[in-house]
């Protein structure tokens, strides 16, 4: 295949948005290696899994023997490791040879490597020492790396729901004005975006509109004189409704959507201690200044920190999203009346014979 410039490489393979550490020490290295290894087609990102898996897995040989050496080489080796894990999904998107398996692939040999390593590097440390505490921290850094995964789907999930009961409503509650005042609104999805979105493609998207909705803005635009834009049919271009599910969360923190804006205008996400940062300061920081439980201790603290930041971030959004629900209130429709059967006939005959006595008493 023809290997596009190591400039569109980038903008093909690396995520706009993504770990700190990821962004200043591995995509330098990264993004170029996998314009090199795109030239040979037997070289593919299940293939380069399994090596991130084996360089991991020779980590956690030398954590074991726990001499300084031998720590200086294993966190060399799970850097490398990690360096190929960021690989293979960049290799991937570049020439599109991704498949589900291989994303499957990738997230099981992570959990291996993680757990290996932990075992390794406690272990090593526990023979060394004798401190049980060792066998404690093996078993927290197993633990947390899990949460932090578990913690990421769940969560996921629920603002997945929550944007798909928002879009059903709001599908509902134009149909509803339709069928009241006869207007046709075509596509009944159409009309909404959410906020998330539009700040992957622009960080400042909310910074620039502010609290404005559609109906402020078409008003502002109707004020100055300026025209809407028409379709193909000459109809009005209906303004996208943008829904923000993290309004009370930025009312309660105002500072956060400048900082938030600063980091991903340099690809960095907020979330600065994830699981990522948590294992390279567990199997690559501590091994690297011979302090292997201090590091280990204030990196899980400050995993715990974020993740429940993340937790109270989901709980303000859920009230953001019981708001953005009341503001699609559906009609409830009159219920129709019920003529019970009568024992000795059906329920049309009923109706008739009670017309029928209606008609005598008259």
């Amino acid at each position: 295949m023809d290997i596009p410039p190591l400039a569109e490489v980038r903008r093909l393979t690396e995520k706009k948005r993504d770990a700190w550490w990821t962004v200043l020490l591995v995509d330098p290295v990264a993004t170029p290696l996998v314009r090199v290894v795109a030239r040979w087609p037997r070289i593919t990102p299940n293939g380069i899994t399994w090596g991130a898996l084996f360089l991991g897995l020779g980590a956690a040989v030398c954590f074991w023997f726990a001499d300084w050496k031998w720590l200086l080489l294993g966190a060399g080796l799970y850097h490398l490791s990690f360096i190929l894990d960021c690989m293979d999904g960049k290799l991937a998107r570049l020439t599109g040879r991704g498949s589900e398996f291989g994303g499957w692939l990738d997230y099981v040999f992570d959990r291996i490597r993680v757990l290996a390593c932990a075992i390794a590097l406690m272990g090593g440390q526990y023979n060394k020492t004798g401190d049980i505490a060792f066998v404690w921290l093996a078993l927290a850094v197993v633990f947390l790396d899990m949460l932090r995964y578990i913690d990421a789907l769940q969560i996921f999930k629920v603002r997945h729901s929550m944007r798909k009961k928002i879009k059903t409503r709001a599908k509902a509650f134009r149909r509803a004005q339709e069928d009241q005042y006869g207007e046709q609104s075509g596509d009944n999805e159409a009309g909404l975006a959410f906020m998330e979105d539009l700040l992957r493609e622009n960080p400042t998207a909310d910074l620039d509109n502010g609290d404005e909705t559609a109906a402020d803005a078409e008003a502002k635009r109707s004020a100055d004189g300026v025209q809407p834009e028409l379709d193909a049919d000459g109809q009005p271009i209906r303004k996208k409704e943008v829904i923000d599910l993290h309004v009370e969360f930025k009312g309660r923190f105002p500072w956060y959507g400048r900082f938030r804006t600063f980091l991903l205008r340099h690809r960095i996400r907020t979330h600065l201690i994830s699981g990522i940062e948590f294992q390279m300061a567990v199997f690559i920081i501590g091994p690297l200044l011979g302090a292997v439980m201090p590091v280990t201790i204030v990196a899980g603290a400050l995993l715990m920190v974020f993740e429940l930041a993340i937790i109270y971030k989901l709980l303000l959004s859920t009230k953001d999203f019981e708001r953005t629900l009341a503001k699609y209130p559906v009609p409830e429709q009159p219920e129709q009346p019920v003529i019970p059967a009568q024992p000795d006939g059906s329920p049309s005959e009923s109706a008739a014979t009670a017309e029928s006595a209606t008609a005598a008493r008259q």
